[in-house]
């Protein structure tokens, strides 16, 4: 079974790899979204596979760090793409959520990434987990 949780925040970024001139190097911000989904097997006694309140609190510290904030000022968030966010709130998450399975991050109503741990353990910016 796969269950999630849902969590907004506002945040300021720019993407200081993108070309010269491109809209997103300069200063903007964002209502991002953010799904932590949770896959594991339903408690039989409890019904469910893991207390939706464990999630709030395990990424509680993570919006506090990212709601109103200026992502490139965050270690580990120097080039803040959705795509790294995603990888830096799962690197975080991950030991306190075991059943982890995948974020989902939208920046904007229409654009978002999903991930799921793919290269966890590759050495990539945002996998190593700095808590």
């Amino acid at each position: 079974m796969d269950i999630y949780k849902a969590f907004t925040f506002e945040a300021a970024h720019s993407l200081p790899n993108t070309p010269e001139g491109h809209k997103c190097r300069r200063l903007h911000g964002h209502s991002f979204r953010v799904e932590v989904h949770v896959s594991g097997p339903v408690d039989a006694h409890r019904g469910w596979v893991i207390d939706f309140g464990d999630i709030k609190t395990a990424f509680k510290p993570l919006y506090e760090r990212l709601d109103h904030y200026h992502l490139n000022e965050i270690e580990g968030l120097d080039n803040p793409t959705s795509e790294n966010i995603a990888r830096w709130i799962w690197s975080r998450l991950k030991p306190e959520l075991p059943g982890l399975s995948k974020i989902v991050l939208a920046e904007t109503c229409t654009a978002g990434c999903v991930y799921r741990g793919e290269d966890e353990d590759s050495g990539c910016p945002g996998s190593e987990v700095r808590l």
